[in-house]
């Protein structure tokens, strides 16, 4: 069952709790019902009304509880977008993290297999998966995903490969093995170096459709003077390498 996002009346602060949680803030204690309809409203025990939204991807960014830089919603998208990843697809995934888009690929029907080798982010990012209300889709597993590989190339072959880990490029190695014709394998990684290392895998591998590219974007400042790309902030996050295997 998904979770709702909390919104308080007045300040539009937010929250986002699971079904039968309970919220306590000093604009009092709320117990999330099993079941409401969206766009309804509940009070606190002080009396406060929250708004009742549906939880939409950007909620999982703002309100998964975090152990490090979760990907930004921009690579998520870049991600989901240049692989057609959708529902029903298997996807292998390394460097769960907070687990911002094992959620994403989740809440969008995938089944999701994810390793994150610290067991507290693993915990953590099971105790997410069931905030984001797709812990039947996503199975966090505590390990390196290298010392599972010759089982999985074993196995039921995936739809797409997303890696998010400093040894990324020993398993795009073994993609071939790992993916159906036509699979997809998607690397983030935040140095050039990294990013160089895993393309020249890619190919070596004999992998289709590679490319590498780096994710930039600007806000605009819009004010009574004019409108301007923003001063505020970096926009670089990291470089996204995306291959297929064409055979």
């Amino acid at each position: 069952m998904s979770s709702y996002l909390l919104v308080h009346a007045e300040s539009d602060r937010e929250y986002l709790r699971a079904p039968g949680d309970e919220l306590q803030t000093d604009l009092g204690v709320l117990e999330v019902p099993e079941d409401v309809e969206h766009g309804r409203t509940l009070e606190t025990h002080l009396g406060e009304v929250f708004h009742v939204r549906r939880l939409r991807g950007p909620d999982l960014f703002n309100h998964f509880e975090r152990t490090g830089a979760p990907m930004m919603p921009r690579d998520v998208g870049l991600v989901i977008g240049h692989t057609g990843a959708q529902s029903g697809d298997r996807v292998l995934d390394a460097g769960t993290g907070t687990g911002v888009l094992s959620g994403y690929l989740g809440r969008i029907g995938a089944e999701v297999t994810t390793y994150e080798v610290d067991p507290e982010f693993a915990e953590n990012a099971r105790d997410n998966m069931r905030l984001g209300g797709v812990a039947d889709r996503v199975e966090v597993r505590t390990g390196d995903l290298t010392d599972d590989l010759d089982d999985l190339a074993a196995g039921e072959p995936f739809d797409l490969l997303t890696l998010d880990t400093g040894d990324a490029a020993a398993v795009v190695a073994r993609a071939p093995e790992l993916l159906v014709p036509g699979g997809y394998v998607a690397v983030y990684t935040p140095f050039v170096e990294d990013a160089r290392e895993v393309e020249l895998t890619a190919r070596d591998a004999g992998l289709g459709e590679v490319r590498t590219m780096e994710t930039i974007q600007r806000e605009l400042t819009v004010d009574d003077r004019g409108t301007r790309p923003s001063t505020a902030g970096v926009g670089h996050t990291g470089y996204l390498l995306f291959a297929r295997l064409l055979e």
